[in-house]
């Protein structure tokens, strides 16, 4: 029997990360998005649907822009929302995107009163924030994709770094997703070895850098548009630990009440990822350094979040 997804937002990230999810024969799919897009997701839905005839895979894929199809979602993923653009302050996104989520939640909770939340909207923490405020869900059900795309970042400048497999890589990012994001050195290991051993300290600070700014290489190579590929596989890859109840540990925008001394947030930690949304969250063993980054990144996500309404 397949599961049920339901996802907000039939933009790039959103159609992508459906596409993942039928790849792996994982969940009946709905695509959503507003009125004034017209037949824009039926359109990528049937596109998406003839595609399983070549890679084999067939659960029901459905485009529209009603939220009734939605009933009875397992999981639902928003990621509907607008980027920043020239003249925007912070301000404006957080309010344009607080109402957007905010919507989403009114329109899809009451038809599926026991799914679990993935948020990918920006900025992310400070959504994920405003969309459990919204729904009134436990906090647990309520999670955010930013520390898996973050890690999966970093662990492949390792691998051109290197010269090896990407299995061999290991490394954690935690914190907000942005530039003062937190990667992890002292738990960063390829095929079980330290990275401190295996490379000096100038190229891990420039794994590093890349990594913070990860995203924004993206956008500038694009020039229109930011990533999809990778940020619709690791929603993908979080929905399928949800659905799957795998107890998959990554990292992921979860709510904090005292874990890592932060309270009543949302923040990118290692979290068990299983049926219940975060099944629990997991504390691991900071320096004065990392603390003092783990910090300064939250102040970050504070003053976001001082703009919801």
């Amino acid at each position: 029997m397949f599961y049920k997804v339901s996802v907000i937002g039939a933009g790039n990230v959103g159609v992508t990360c459906a596409a993942w999810l039928a790849q792996r024969n994982l969940a009946d799919i709905v695509l959503v998005d507003i009125p004034q897009t017209g037949d824009m997701p039926k359109g990528k839905a049937l596109d998406l649907s003839q595609a399983g005839a070549i890679w084999s895979f067939d659960p029901r894929i459905v485009g529209t822009t009603s939220y009734d199809e939605t009933e009875n979602s397992d999981v639902v993923v928003i990621t509907a929302g607008v980027p920043r653009k020239p003249g925007m302050s912070r301000e404006d996104l957080v309010g344009i995107n607080q109402g957007i989520v905010t919507d989403v939640v009114k329109k899809v909770l009451p038809g599926s009163p026991n799914a679990i939340i993935v948020v990918v909207t920006n900025p992310l923490d400070t959504m994920c924030y405003a969309v459990w405020k919204a729904s009134g869900l436990p906090p647990e059900r309520v999670v955010g994709q930013a520390g898996i795309l973050d890690t999966a970042r970093m662990r492949t400048f390792i691998t051109y770094e290197m010269c090896c497999a990407i299995e061999n890589v290991s490394c954690l990012v935690l914190g907000g997703h942005g530039d003062e994001m937190v990667p992890l050195i002292r738990y960063t290991t390829v095929a079980g070895v330290p990275i401190t051993d295996l490379l000096p300290p100038d190229r891990i600070q420039a794994i590093i850098e890349r990594t913070r700014k990860g995203g924004g290489e993206i956008v500038q190579l694009l020039k229109t548009g930011s990533a999809y590929y990778a940020p619709g596989a690791a929603t993908a890859q979080m929905v399928e630990a949800i659905v799957k109840d795998r107890c998959f540990i990554a990292p992921c925008s979860a709510y904090l009440s005292g874990e890592y001394g932060l309270h009543d947030m949302f923040f990118g930690v290692p979290v068990v990822l299983g049926r219940k949304g975060v099944n629990r969250i997991i504390e691991v063993t900071l320096d004065d350094q990392e603390r003092a980054m783990l910090q300064k990144s939250a102040e970050l996500i504070r003053g976001s979040m001082n703009a919801l309404k």
